[in-house]
């Protein structure tokens, strides 16, 4: 295998560093790992190295880069919904430097993987989206999932009631965090109502929810999509709960081209090296069915 390599490359007049693993010297696929933000391109527990010389053992190039303001890059952090130009410049830098490529597969965790979403459909060199955790928050998305994915477990943990029974629990605080939840779950739901009778032309000039962007750009790319979702984790609850719900989601997520793996005893960043391992093997395995 060739040797890892130091990529510098400009986005908007900024320098970005990268890191290429070339993978074989006639490849024509390559993996673009996003990052989102706050992170850089090592990721948590060293996930993105591990995947990129895995994948990279297996002949896929990959290339793992700080986005602006991230890490080593210069500038500041746009976010992740303006990080277009970001991935732009680090496709053309990593066709620049592996002439054999042909397409590109975008892989992200969390907020990056919403930033590939709103990227992969304006560029025909994404053929593929391999999406973890996507980053899908709303306000009342965000306190129905503490609601009933984090208030609802802890009832059923018998550390707490032990707790309450040495009293060693803090009520007050307690139920001051579940009436903000509950309160911030009951205007969102009215939000809803409200924007759901505002006239269409009026409604235009606001942005629309970051879950109908994101279908937006799902429904806008038509590549294959793998999708990852842990079973600890708050961002992916969010996900699982918000799509459910949503009649436009379950048709895109129904669709031939999406394959789904859940791992429900993996956490938000898949800390633990089975879990980092699984997610490699999933790559890799599907990046080879198609």
């Amino acid at each position: 295998m060739t040797a890892e390599r130091v990529l510098l490359f400009t986005c908007q007049g900024l320098s970005l560093p990268g890191i290429l693993h070339p993978g074989a010297p006639d490849a024509s696929r390559g993996v673009l790992v996003v990052v989102g933000g706050p992170q850089y391109r090592v990721g948590s527990h060293r996930q993105f190295v591990l995947l990129a010389r895995d994948l990279a053992a297996a002949g896929v190039p990959v290339l793992r880069f700080d986005c602006r303001g991230m890490g080593d890059a210069e500038g500041e952090f746009p976010g992740f919904e303006d990080l277009d130009a970001d991935l732009a410049a680090a496709i053309d830098a990593f066709f620049t430097q592996v002439p054999s490529l042909r397409e590109v597969v975008i892989w992200g965790l969390c907020d990056a993987a919403s930033a590939a979403l709103f990227y992969a459909g304006s560029d025909t060199r994404v053929r593929g989206l391999v999406l973890l955790n996507p980053w899908l928050r709303t306000g009342t998305g965000e306190a129905r999932a503490y609601l009933r994915h984090y208030y609802l477990a802890r009832l059923l943990n018998p550390d707490l009631w032990r707790k309450i029974r040495r009293g060693e629990f803090a009520f007050g605080a307690a139920l001051r965090g579940l009436l903000d939840l509950i309160m911030r779950a009951g205007r969102g739901a009215r939000e809803s109502a409200r924007q759901a009778l505002v006239p269409a032309a009026s409604a235009a000039v606001a942005p629309a929810p970051l879950p109908e962007r994101m279908a937006d750009g799902w429904q806008c790319f038509t590549g294959p999509i793998l999708l990852i979702l842990s079973g600890d984790d708050l961002t992916a609850a969010e996900f699982r709960d918000t799509t459910r719900a949503s009649r436009r989601w379950r048709r895109l997520l129904a669709e031939p081209r999406v394959t789904i793996r859940d791992y429900p005893e993996a956490n938000h960043t898949f800390s633990r090296c089975e879990w980092r391992d699984q997610v490699a093997v999933w790559t890799r395995d599907w990046l080879r069915a198609w």
